[in-house]
């Protein structure tokens, strides 16, 4: 998280929004046998948790209910060059949008599971658009098998430490220049963040 107050918010609709435009994240947790590191899909539960599932092998499965864990969620980023500015006599940065996310996790029961499981395929198929997937294409004794494989749960939010880096130091015209070459670089989301968060 980076300590200049001019890269927070405390607009929690658009944290949830970045999270979600994400839909990914990394869940920390600190192991008898030292930090881990879980990546996986993340689902709002819209009352201030967030929903995952990992492997049943994975590391952090048997640690994780009742522990106090770390989300992080990176949005779009990218390197910023001085020649962008008008006075080349700087240095490089980098423009990013994060989310830090901590709070205290609890395992879901089947039911729970089983939910996250078809949240997570409508929100995500909606998100390719078309016609969806729907996981009753899948032979019910093929599901059982691999949601035995898995565990789910929620970490209910206790704190949000959101970063976004986005050039607010510069003046308005040096970030619209700023926006304009990372899309033209390629990195249209960032330049949308860009735009969409005011100095």
């Amino acid at each position: 998280m980076h300590p200049n107050p001019l890269f927070r918010t405390d607009d929690r609709e658009l944290i949830e929004s970045i999270v979600a435009e994400a839909g990914f994240g990394m869940v920390f947790l600190t192991t008898p046998d030292g930090p881990r590191v879980a990546h996986v899909p993340l689902i709002a539960t819209g009352d201030g948790a967030f929903q995952f599932h990992i492997a049943r092998s994975n590391a952090l499965a048997t640690h994780l209910d009742g522990a106090k864990a770390l989300i992080v969620v990176n949005g779009p980023h990218g390197y910023v060059s001085p020649r962008w500015y008008a006075d080349r006599a700087s240095v490089p940065t980098w423009d990013y949008v994060a989310i830090e996310l901590d709070g205290s996790v609890t395992r879901l029961d089947d039911e729970g599971l089983e939910a996250l499981l078809h949240t997570s395929i409508t929100q995500f198929e909606n998100g390719l658009g078309g016609e969806q997937w729907l996981a009753s294409e899948t032979p019910e004794s093929h599901w059982a098998k691999l949601f035995r494989a898995i565990v789910g749960f929620e970490l209910t939010v206790e704190t949000m430490r959101p970063t976004l880096k986005l050039s607010q130091k510069q003046p308005a015209p040096v970030r619209d220049r700023i926006a304009q070459t990372h899309e033209e670089q390629g990195n249209p989301h960032l330049a949308r963040w860009m735009r969409k968060v005011s100095a």
